[in-house]
């Protein structure tokens, strides 16, 4: 019988060789270029990771006193033993990757008007030939997009108008007084950087096109209209011109890249507004669909829509995971997408089509006037969701009757439901709320057991629509209003975040662990809840996934197999972004940011944190 274990491509077995350990990099955010976040480095290993000790610190600057919440959600790149990373308002630094001296950095000077919105990396390219350019490719909020000298930080004068292209040029649409520009890392293929955007998800907004430019002028090549017009495909899933001029359906998480086979995936976001979709009705593609396109074009190659005319700001949360899994005995190149729901849908990479199953399931009807949301959503028969799903009142919190009480008090004249429970005027709670579930946090990837890591949280959200007087704009949601009891603790029963590691080769869950606790819960005799988590894992060939993300502001180590903890450590804020790992001089380094902050509240820094094994 042939094993279910899949073979390690040539380039994983090279790495792993000893001569080729003094060093390995991390040259894109998520490693590779289509997001495995898996490296072969095994120096720290399941028997020694309690010998990992914090051995340098770097603090970026960059801070704003006067903002309280600022973050560092970037994940760093290291290339040639250099270590490019942001700082909490998109500075780009290098640092020597070994040590965390400083060599050069450059900074954009942002309006901090735009200050909520966050960088989560930057891009490396260099020439083919030896002693070739190299750039650093970032851009910002407001819509600027640089290009770098990757030696000296110094701008580029031949890319764009010296160095910078305004991201805002070329489009049609007024973007005066609206959000429009970038929060992802930018795609490199070949000789294009590619781009997802962030916009406003109101009523108004701007287009959520994806855009490729050339690399060395910094000239758009191609985009591709997410939001089809006349006589486009797709065009006839929005009724009448409710596609014109409409905000969102963006990649605003950035994209992957299949550079062999020159394919460019995104998942995009919901369509504007998130709540209410009375102006648009139909299906609204390609809102909440996986695309692929093709790299040199970006022309359409396949597309499914994951969530049918969205009302719950289910935008997917992160672009496909690009992976090799064994169905049928055979190895198949696929897309893996998590979703804001708790879903992972899994696709052949070439031709779309579903390696598991994807039924259409009923779901509830809305009786809200002039909404008319799909009869039915799509769930995959495989593999089990990894959040909770829909609120009743048995999920109600149990770590106390206070607790318990309190929250029944809240939800007296809420409703309750499925998932896909349409927002009211009296108030929803809907599980998974607007954070997920699967978040911008991802997912990695194993390939040599073909096991898929990601984390997510159990934190409902009670959606209230109020009337408008306004015919354009009929309903506002009032607020992002969490779930929690009387201390502010999620309002549900425990976990209330877990990583999970979800077997694609079987569409199996092969374990699911709680992720981070609240210590003084824990010393009420509570058993380790989790808590609500932002920042991805890493998977190593050492038998660890690596994770920041939790509000006890910990990074942590997980035996790959089984989910035990092995080692967790103290940050100096919380690591609310993806680590990576990386070797020079034969010493392998684990390094993460440490900027606490964002959505999750606690207090802001400017750290970057590396571990090594204690000499």
């Amino acid at each position: 019988m042939t094993p279910r274990r899949l073979y390690l491509p040539l380039f994983v077995f090279l790495l792993c060789q000893p001569s080729a350990l003094a060093q390995v990099d991390w040259p894109n955010v998520g490693n590779d270029k289509g997001a495995m976040r898996y490296s072969p480095l095994a120096q720290i290993t399941r028997e020694n990771v309690h010998d990992l000790e914090a051995v340098w610190t770097f603090h970026t600057g960059g801070l704003n006193p006067a903002v309280t919440n600022s973050a560092i959600q970037c994940t760093p790149i290291v290339v040639e033993g250099v270590m490019y990373l942001t700082s909490p308002d998109t500075q780009v630094i290098a640092v020597d990757a070994g040590t965390g001296r400083e060599l050069w950095r450059f900074d954009p000077q942002r309006d901090w008007k735009h200050r909520s919105l966050y960088n989560r990396g930057v891009a490396y390219w260099s020439e083919d030939r030896r002693d070739g350019k190299s750039r650093i490719l970032f851009a910002t909020p407001e819509g600027s997009l640089y290009s770098l000298d990757a030696r000296t930080g110094r701008l580029d004068p031949l890319f764009g108008r010296g160095g910078i292209v305004d991201l805002r040029g070329g489009i049609a649409r007024d973007l005066r007084n609206l959000v429009y520009g970038v929060t992802a890392a930018p795609a490199i293929f070949k000789e294009l950087v590619i781009l997802g955007f962030s916009l406003d998800e109101g009523y108004l907004g701007g287009p959520g096109d994806i855009r490729a430019f050339d690399i060395r002028t910094g000239k758009e090549v191609w985009r591709f209209q997410t939001v089809p017009g006349p006589s486009e495909f797709g065009h006839g899933s929005w009724k009448g011109n409710s596609w014109k001029d409409r905000g969102g359906v963006n990649a605003w998480s950035g994209v992957t890249v299949d550079e062999g086979r020159g394919l460019v995936l995104a998942g995009l976001g919901s369509a504007g507004f998130d709540f209410h979709g009375g102006d648009r009705h139909g299906d609204n593609l390609f809102a909440n669909s996986v695309v692929a396109l093709d790299a040199r074009t970006g022309r359409r190659v396949w597309h499914h829509q994951l969530v049918h005319h969205d009302i719950w700001d289910y935008d997917l949360p992160y672009p496909p995971v690009l992976v090799t899994v064994r169905h049928g005995d055979k190895p198949i190149e696929a897309a893996a997408q998590i979703t804001k729901q708790g879903f992972v849908f899994l696709f052949d990479r070439l031709t779309g089509r579903p390696l598991f199953d994807i039924v259409e399931r009923e779901a509830p009807k809305s009786d809200l006037p002039g909404e008319r949301p799909a009869a039915t959503q799509p769930v995959p028969v495989k593999p089990p969701a990894f959040a909770r799903q829909g609120f009743t009142e048995r999920d109600i919190t149990n770590i106390s009757r206070q607790a318990n009480e309190a929250v029944r008090a809240k939800l007296k004249d809420a409703r309750l439901g499925p998932l896909f429970t349409p927002p009211s005027l009296q108030g929803t709670v809907y599980s998974p709320g607007t954070i997920g579930g699967g978040t911008w946090s991802g997912a990695s990837f194993d390939p040599t057991t073909g096991l898929l890591y990601v984390n997510a949280n159990n934190f409902p959200r009670v959606l209230k629509l109020q009337p408008t007087s306004d015919t354009a704009a009929p309903y506002r949601d009032t607020g992002f209003l969490r779930l929690t009891d009387h201390q502010g603790y999620p309002g549900v029963k425990p976990p209330w975040g877990t990583l999970t590691a979800i077997d694609l080769n079987r569409g199996e869950t092969r374990w699911q662990v709680s992720l981070g606790e609240f210590p003084e819960l824990s010393a009420l005799g509570i058993a380790p809840t989790g808590t609500p988590n932002l920042g991805g894992s890493i998977v190593t060939a050492g038998g660890l996934v690596f994770i920041g993300a939790t509000m006890d502001e910990k990074v942590r180590a997980f035996d790959s197999a089984t989910g035990k903890l092995l080692w967790e450590r103290k940050l100096p804020f919380g690591g609310y972004a993806t680590p990576s790992t990386y070797s020079v001089n034969g010493r392998q380094f684990v390094v993460i940011a440490a900027g606490g902050g964002g959505k999750l509240g606690t207090k802001s820094g400017d750290a970057f944190v590396a571990f090594a094994l204690r000499r």
